[in-house]
């Protein structure tokens, strides 16, 4: 892209303020902040806000939080309301120059008189009125002297172009709607077609670089740039995200939230980035993922496990290490002493060496997993079973003994006994296969733990089946709430801290944490097993 035609790069990320950024935007972010940044240029912020019916500040300020939270600062920031009055004086001169009608018809009947694909459009039977007209009728427009729908502005092309978007598109339409930083000055806002050019050539803008469905959108923005006789911007096209098990669709999303299916646009289950924030990913995976999938000029749907993979890479490197239990089974040690407590020393994180060690109680009654004993074990089960040994995690080799059931046959206790000469670190030669994680009853603490999977069932949402919503493939296994029993090192966490819960995953404290009540969210599994999932046809 930096072919030398320029002193200076100058990049543009142009959102609409109508709802909040998905990591598909993440993907255009980096994009254009990351080619700049390349190329020793800069990047603007402009927000695209040319509908005040759609458009709050609440997504305003959502989308600036997304962009510096991804680690990037724009060189300026710029909306199209900012340009307002030289749009509206760019019209008038399309129409000085016979390059622009107004049109009285409605949009049912401009659509049914654009012809089609092989059949060419027909002319408006307002088409030639003379520029006098045309500025006088647009200029009534403007002064709010119509209703809703009742005029439009067009440009004049050409009806039988091939680019069905060359036939006399539409440059204004009449909205009396309370815009949210011009308040009631307008009552006519221009088209996305028309006003994105030429926002871009009054910032100066280098590479306008959009998705690919806006490459047959390229005649058009160079047509305004020439007839106008402006600084020529050039727009550049990228193929857009599409992401396994997820919808991109702020229409979709959007409906996701008021149906109920989500608890809002920060659902930590949403593609959306505040979502994704609050599910634990970083800023940092996010960045790898757009650099891992490249630029592409050609549609194709890349795996989420490629996006779990990158959050997975990144918290494996930052993420302390703490013990949790999810479904816990009791086990007594028989034969450590009654009130006794020691520290056992763990491990902070062993990719980093200076994170050091922590102090975690260990004593006679524990929880592990219930999943981590089998009553019945097939061959080569190296967790605990009856008669069997198993380390636990940084401290000792324990034996189970006994098993204690209840009146209809449900195991509720183990009683084990333990080798205190195999304590970790005590040099002992004495090894096992199997080690499992555990925590101390009685210095536990009880959390919340939400356990996020994907959103939707289907892989390819983008080729849902005729006949079929997208909502019938949401995955009523994508949020499970479990009560669990955490070491006491997890007290106390402020929201968003990473952690990775040993051998379970990774886990974030979740906006609803508090002291008393932690929360936490699975970010991701250690490991993908979505495709044994699917096999076996089961939750996850």
């Amino acid at each position: 892209m930096a072919s030398g035609k320029h002193q200076s790069i100058l990049t543009r990320f142009p959102p609409e303020p109508n709802g909040y950024l998905h990591v598909g935007h993440a993907k255009s972010i980096c994009l254009n902040f990351g080619l700049a940044q390349k190329y020793g240029g800069k990047t603007n912020l402009r927000f695209d806000d040319t509908n005040p019916v759609k458009e709050d500040v609440e997504y305003v300020d959502s989308i600036k939080e997304d962009v510096r939270w991804l680690g990037f600062e724009w060189a300026g920031e710029y909306y199209a309301s900012d340009y307002f009055d030289p749009l509206y004086e760019w019209a008038c001169v399309l129409i000085r120059k016979g390059l622009a009608y107004v049109d009285d018809q409605t949009q049912e009947e401009i659509r049914t008189m654009r012809g089609t694909v092989t059949q060419p459009g027909q002319n408006s039977p307002y088409r030639n009125r003379t520029i006098e007209e045309n500025h006088h009728l647009f200029t009534r427009m403007k002064n709010g002297d119509f209703s809703d729908g009742e005029k439009v502005l067009r440009a004049k092309i050409d009806m039988a172009h091939p680019n069905m978007l060359m036939r006399d598109p539409i440059l204004y339409r009449i909205i009396h709607a309370e815009h949210h930083r011009t308040g009631n000055k307008w009552c006519i806002y221009p088209m996305y077609d028309y006003a994105h050019g030429q926002s871009d050539s009054i910032e100066r803008i280098t590479h306008s670089i959009c998705t690919l469905e806006f490459d047959v959108h390229r005649p058009l923005y160079d047509w305004f740039i020439e007839k106008l006789g402006i600084f020529p911007s050039r727009q550049y096209e990228f193929a857009r995200l599409n992401l396994t098990y997820t919808i991109m669709s702020k229409r979709n999303l959007l409906e996701l939230v008021k149906q109920g299916y989500v608890s809002g646009w920060d659902d930590p289950r949403m593609p959306t980035i505040c979502g994704m924030r609050r599910r634990g990913y970083t800023p940092e995976s996010i960045r790898l993922f757009a650099d891992k999938i490249g630029v592409a000029k050609h549609d194709n749907v890349i795996e989420l496990s490629l996006l779990e993979w990158c959050v997975r890479d990144d918290l494996n490197r930052r993420a302390m290490r703490r013990m949790a239990v999810l479904d816990p089974l009791k086990i007594v040690i028989t034969n450590y002493p009654e009130g006794l407590t020691e520290d056992i020393d763990a491990v902070n994180n062993p990719e980093d060496e200076s994170a050091g060690k922590r102090k975690t109680p260990f004593c006679r009654e524990l929880y592990i997993e219930r999943n981590d004993f089998m009553e019945n074990p097939p061959k080569k089960y190296f967790r605990l079973s009856p008669g069997g040994e198993v380390r636990l995690r940084y401290a000792y080799i324990i034996k189970c003994e006994e098993v204690i059931k209840n009146a209809t046959g449900d195991i509720v206790e183990l009683h084990c006994t333990y080798d205190p000469e195999t304590r970790s670190g005590s040099g002992s030669a004495r090894q096992v296969k199997g080690t499992i994680h555990w925590v101390s009853i009685p210095h536990a603490q009880r959390a919340e733990v939400r356990l996020f999977d994907r959103l939707f069932t289907e892989a390819h949402m983008d080729a849902i089946p005729e006949g079929k919503n997208y909502t019938d493939f949401f995955n009523p296994d994508s949020l499970c709430t479990v009560a669990a029993f955490v070491e006491p090192a997890l007290k106390g966490l402020p929201p968003l801290t990473h952690v990775q819960f040993e051998r379970l995953g990774y886990f974030t404290v979740d906006l609803d944490s508090t002291l008393d009540h932690p929360v936490f969210n699975r970010t991701v599994t250690l490991k993908d097993t979505w495709a044994k999932v699917k096999q076996l046809n089961i939750g996850s």
